[in-house]
């Protein structure tokens, strides 16, 4: 199995399967003499772990980072740094009931008929626990962009139906882990929390939607064409698990307005050129223009519901699925770590590479 890496300079390769040992990875390109703070990465990991509350999986997982390299008296050396995450609570039998059938809207026939096997406990490779890896890296990578003034936050902006109004940089980031949702809204918040309850309690599943945010972020980053700062926020995203669509700036909705409503007008201010609005959402033309970058994401409902379902098996025959196992009825409370590590090193990576662009 290939593409298992990610980022230019700043860069990724994460290992490991849903109930294999361990999920683990190795970071190149992080540069040297940063300070990283280890219990600031392992709350990060706090924020994604599963049965952290009513709302989410049951699985019960330490996930308890170990770095095995690349850190020395707590500062990067410029090696490469490789860490592991145990996986302690494994249960393999849970899926002892789908080892020959595909489960509907899940990586099951595809990766069987790709590789000719597949791994079935949890979906092997193809699970969200691969994501561990990336909010490790995401936290690292946020710790080096501190050091420039430049800031990433997500937040749930909508489960099903309800929905927080466009973002406006009036955003409370403080508010987003008050609260086991992370809606920044808590009044809506209280209401997301009790739909995704009623809803786990019918054995069903809801989608919903992450606004992930970048501040402070330098003029000049992203390239033109096939690297847009844009293009790869996108690919970033489009790259998690259960994410179905991704927008950024005015999005679709600009898409019904004119010209001379949505253009961003550019004024003077004492730290030089800004834009009067941001529909743009910080990129234009693949660059960052300085101004906020923000963009929506949005999340599936999780495939696995506990209802019994009709299917196939690898045989071609007609089967029944039946919902087992511990399984989040609602996957973007515990994507947030997610979205905002995918965003660190996404910019991080643009940073490090617009470096080398002028003398």
């Amino acid at each position: 199995m290939s593409s298992n890496s990610f980022g230019n300079i700043f860069r990724l390769t994460s290992f490991g399967e849903s109930h294999g040992k361990a999920i683990g990875g190795i970071i190149d390109g992080c540069p040297s003499g940063i300070p990283i703070d280890i219990v600031a990465v392992q709350l990060d990991l706090d924020r994604r772990k599963p049965g952290q509350s009513k709302i989410t999986t049951q699985r019960k997982e330490a996930d308890r980072v170990e770095i095995l390299s690349g850190i020395f008296e707590g500062k990067t050396l410029g090696t490469p740094i490789a860490f592991q995450i145990v996986n302690s609570d494994q249960k393999p039998k849970d899926y002892s009931h789908i080892k020959d059938s595909y489960r509907p809207s899940h990586a099951d026939y595809t990766y069987d008929v790709k590789y000719g096997i597949r791994d079935y406990r949890g979906g092997g490779r193809s699970s969200a626990r691969e994501t561990i890896a990336r909010v490790v890296a995401g936290s690292i990578a946020k710790q080096v962009l501190q050091i420039l003034e430049v800031e990433t936050h997500a937040y749930v902006s909508a489960v099903g139906e309800l929905h927080m109004q466009p973002f406006d940089n009036k955003v409370d980031f403080t508010l987003v882990d008050s609260t086991i949702v992370r809606c920044p809204d808590l009044d809506l918040a209280s209401k997301m929390i009790s739909h995704i309850d009623a809803i786990r309690k019918e054995g069903d599943t809801v989608g919903g939607v992450i606004t992930g945010v970048a501040l402070n972020v330098p003029v000049g980053l992203g390239a033109p064409v096939f690297d847009k700062l844009h293009a790869d926020l996108a690919k970033a995203m489009m790259s998690i698990n259960a994410v179905k669509g991704f927008e950024y700036g005015g999005g679709f909705d600009i898409c019904t307005r004119r010209g001379s409503e949505v253009n961003d007008v550019f004024v003077a201010d004492a730290k030089g050129v800004k834009t009067k609005t941001n529909f743009s959402g910080g990129i234009q033309g693949g660059i960052s223009n300085g101004e906020t970058i923000y963009f929506r994401v949005a999340f599936k409902p999780v495939a696995t519901i506990m209802q019994d379902q009709i299917s196939l098996n690898n045989k071609g025959e007609e089967v029944i699925v039946k919902g087992k196992g511990r399984h989040d009825p609602c996957v973007v409370p515990r994507a947030v770590a997610i979205v905002e590590a995918m965003t660190s090193m996404v910019i991080l990576d643009h940073y490090l590479r617009n470096k080398s662009t002028k003398l």
